[in-house]
């Protein structure tokens, strides 16, 4: 691995760390690249590590890596420090804890090393929601959910979900699960309350929620400095534990080709994605994008289809919520979000 990439790859993610509100992380990033300059300890942990550390969020692995073995009670010294454990946010006095983690754990940081990060931020559903509820009124069918990279697949219950956004409310006020975000511009559809046919997902590496080790390891790539992101997320998972939906271990492309085969009559089938699109190889998203205009052609009014997306458009902070709804196969931007779902930005969709 080519020594400046490994840099390039701190120096943004502490950029992005500070952009979405993590400073300690911020500063714990900038020190890494430090260390990496003046090849310390984290320089010698990675350099047998092959791949792009970009692309492949290489130091939210470490990070995560780390996360996880506090999380597991494994670093107390560094538990000290992590608001996620109840400590004070202090940089300068965890990095020489954090740096005894990498020591006395090498094999456990390098395992984790080999995954792709997963958060399954379900604050997300604060901008899907309305691209559902906008579905739901302009088909007035049951809708069929069916989510690409679902992670665990919270984000497969946002009808069990209570929402505040801005000044407006809708779902379940007794769900132990409450989503906030700032609201901009005109209310979603509020009125619609859709029916759930069936949930279900896929994705490479699932978490399965029954599975407590599975469940910390998803839990570790929340930043330590956040710890309102994990409440919730353990929240999502104590209501999925209720009633959990499939989720199926596969690529998006081979998934979805199966699940639009043969989709029942009198149900609008609604394929979604959020933070994902980005991490499929350019083949896989021609194969994702030729399933679901081969499925639109064959859509109706009494079978219709629709992809909604909560994806980044590749500049910093900035997500777009787009709808696409066939039989006419209509595109539309219908706002933006961010990508943990704080806040979102709502543009009117048609006349109420």
């Amino acid at each position: 691995m080519d020594r400046a990439d490994l840099e390039t790859a701190f120096r943004l993610q502490a950029g992005i760390c500070q952009y979405l509100g993590s400073p300690f992380y911020q500063a714990l990033m900038t020190t890494a690249l430090a260390d990496v300059r003046a090849d310390g300890r984290v320089a010698q942990l990675l350099d047998g590590w092959s791949g792009d550390p970009v692309r492949a969020f290489l130091p939210l692995r470490l990070f995560g890596a780390v996360h996880e073995i506090v999380l597991a009670g494994a670093a107390p010294a560094l538990a000290r420090y992590y608001p996620t454990m109840g400590g004070t946010a202090d940089p300068d006095a965890a990095w020489p804890a954090f740096l005894d983690v990498l020591v006395q754990h090498p094999d456990r940081v390098h395992e984790t090393l080999q995954r792709f990060p997963q958060t399954n931020e379900v604050r997300r559903s604060a901008g899907l929601l309305g691209g559902f509820l906008e579905v739901a009124r302009r088909t007035g069918l049951p809708l069929r959910l069916r989510e690409l990279g679902c992670s665990a697949g919270l984000n497969l219950q946002w009808r069990r979900y209570r929402y505040r956004l801005g000044p407006h409310v809708w779902g379940d006020r007794d769900s132990g699960v409450a989503i906030e975000a700032e609201w901009d511009g005109p209310p979603p559809h509020l009125a619609s309350l859709p029916e759930i046919e069936s949930r279900a997902g896929c994705d490479l590496d699932p978490r399965p929620i029954d599975d407590e080790n599975a469940v910390r390891r998803l839990e570790s790539y929340v930043w330590a400095d956040q710890p309102e992101r994990l409440q919730q997320l353990r929240a999502a998972i104590r209501v999925a534990r209720e009633d959990p939906p499939r989720v199926d271990h596969a690529s998006a492309a081979e998934w979805l080709a199966a699940e639009l085969s043969a989709p029942p009559p009198g149900v609008c089938t609604v394929v979604y994605h959020s933070s994902v699109w980005n991490y499929l190889p350019p083949e896989e998203q021609d194969r994702v994008r030729g399933h679901l205009e081969a499925a639109g052609r064959a859509a109706s009014a009494g079978q219709p289809l629709a992809w909604l997306r909560h994806e980044d458009t590749g500049e910093l902070g900035a997500v777009e919520i787009r709808l696409q709804l066939w039989p006419d196969g209509e595109e539309r931007l219908l706002g933006l979000g961010h990508p943990h779902g704080r806040r979102v930005e709502w543009y009117e969709t048609t006349s109420r």
